[in-house]
């Protein structure tokens, strides 16, 4: 019983999923991701089992309007920002430590 409920619930989800997949591959894709925007037919068949599983965010993120992806921000990336290669390890340390410090 519990087994059936779950299976029929998972379907459900999943046909979702692939009512939704089809007109995000051809058109929403490509407004929450400038990169996807110019993706071959088949980078678009490839993002439709990840759109089936992952449609609720990703209709999330299409009705709230084409943004760009935000830059990761991590300790590596502050640190090239920063462009503490040049002034040596403790530089380095320096600005690892206050980017974590500043995500925390």
């Amino acid at each position: 019983m519990i087994a059936e409920i779950l299976l029929i619930t998972t379907g459900i989800y999943l046909l979702g999923g692939l009512v939704f997949a089809i007109p995000f591959v051809l058109v929403g894709a490509g407004k929450i991701d400038p990169h996807a925007k110019h993706g071959s037919w088949g980078f678009r068949l490839l993002i439709i089992p990840g759109t089936m599983f992952l449609w609720p965010l990703l209709a999330r993120r299409w009705s709230k309007g084409g943004q760009e992806p935000p830059e990761e921000n991590n300790p590596h990336r502050c640190a090239a920002r920063n462009n503490c290669r040049s002034r040596g390890n403790e530089a380095v340390l320096r600005c690892i430590s206050y980017c974590v410090l500043r995500v925390a």
